[in-house]
């Protein structure tokens, strides 16, 4: 591939890539025309929105290839370096961070662009969870006192602290980091113990915020969308409602790319409901797609997970892939009304500069995995045909001579 009249050599898993760069053709369609109304409203521009989006989106790529050239190994050193300034870095964004949509998620960059520090808190977090798994033993981890500090602590720290404003982004990042540490080895007892801890710590944030409301505004919102979840009566479904009228008015083959109605009147078209746009001028044929194209992600991010040459290039792999698939499914989930509504966006396919910029890292990360191991193969190849040639009749018989 040449860009700028410079090669650039693609390397790891080609079909990781290749189903990356499909999504993010289908999201560059449909935020194009899902910004349609949501441009006029701002008073804005389509092709201003397609612009901003298709620089995110080039911008993601450059963060991807660099990372996957990058030996896996380094990540994890980095994350441990990492770990507590971006705990202090989610306490300056719940303090000082910019709110938007009644929620202190994101801190503004010096050029203008806002930054929820949570996603990046997440992928650091699983970096530094998979590398302590890997350099301890199933039967060290066994005392929770030992490790709490070192393992169980940066969690709760993590979680606790993105709980406030963004309580989807936390059970979210709980679950995964739960799950890796499960596969990781961590004994069941002190699973149980974690589990415990944190319904506990949950129970108790709730009854503090009522207690005192000015501490969160969140959880009002948090109870209103549960309520509108169960009952259907309330304005908070009028969302999901949309969305669902979307879905059934695409059929199986769609309106057309352009021609969807309920963009028009979907809060988040582009975004958090941009599944119900893709629905709605794709038809179930394409939204089948989408959802086909995840599970194949996922499935050779497994791949990748399974054939990794070390146990941390293969629970990063696992970590980062689960935060992909949860999201998706939450965003899926949430379009077709199987759970509340939550603000997580649809991995490569919504409009948002950090969702983009951090799935690609992500997904750098796993093809750095990949990468290596292809290249540990074609040592082991190269070896293998080395000593063959070596051992050969006509080599042997050359020695003779």
């Amino acid at each position: 591939m040449t860009l700028f009249g410079k090669e650039i050599k693609i390397e790891g898993d080609r079909t990781l890539w290749i189903l990356s760069g499909i999504l993010a053709a289908i999201g560059t369609l449909t935020v194009y025309s899902a910004s349609s109304n949501l441009a006029y409203q701002g008073g804005g521009s389509t092709f201003t929105d397609l612009a901003k989006h298709s620089a995110f989106l080039f911008s993601g790529f450059i963060i991807a290839w660099t990372v996957h050239r990058l030996n896996y190994k380094i990540f994890g050193n980095l994350a441990r370096l990492l770990i507590i300034p971006v705990i202090l870095l989610l306490v300056y964004t719940l303090v000082n961070g910019v709110n938007i949509s009644n929620a202190s998620r994101w801190i503004r960059l010096p050029f203008g662009q806002t930054f929820q520090t949570s996603a990046l808190a997440g992928i650091v977090l699983i970096a530094y969870v998979a590398r302590y798994l890997a350099v301890h033993s199933s039967e060290d981890l066994r005392e929770f006192r030992k490790h709490f500090i070192g393992l169980i602590l940066p969690i709760l720290l993590v979680v606790g602290l993105i709980l406030p404003a963004n309580f989807s982004t936390a059970a979210l990042l709980f679950g995964v980091s739960y799950l890796l540490l499960f596969i990781g080895g961590y004994p069941i007892r002190n699973l149980l113990a974690l589990a415990g801890a944190g319904i506990v710590a949950l129970a108790l944030f709730i009854t503090l915020v009522f207690s005192f409301p000015n501490i969160s505004n969140r959880v009002e919102t948090w109870k209103t969308r549960i309520e509108a979840f169960v009952s259907g009566e309330s304005t908070e479904n009028y969302q999901v409602t949309k969305a669902k009228m979307a879905i059934a008015e695409g059929q199986v083959v769609g309106k057309g790319f352009g021609k969807s109605v309920m963009k028009n009147f979907l809060p988040q078209s582009n975004s958090d409901f941009i599944f119900a746009v893709i629905a709605e001028e794709m038809g179930t044929l394409g939204a089948g797609l989408t959802i086909v194209v995840y599970i194949w992600l996922i499935f050779r991010i497994l791949t990748i997970a399974n054939k990794a040459a070390s146990d941390f290039g293969s629970l990063l792999s696992l970590g980062l892939g689960l935060i992909i698939l949860a999201q998706a499914l939450v965003n899926l989930s949430v379009a077709v009304n199987l759970i509340p509504v939550t603000g997580q966006t649809l991995p490569l396919v919504s409009k948002g500069g950090t969702s983009v910029w951090m799935t690609a890292l992500a997904l750098g990360m796993i093809l750095s995995v990949s990468n290596q191991q292809s290249k540990t193969e074609d040592s082991r190849l190269s070896e293998e045909q080395d000593t063959a040639a070596e051992t050969s009749p006509t080599s042997l018989s050359h020695e003779t001579a």
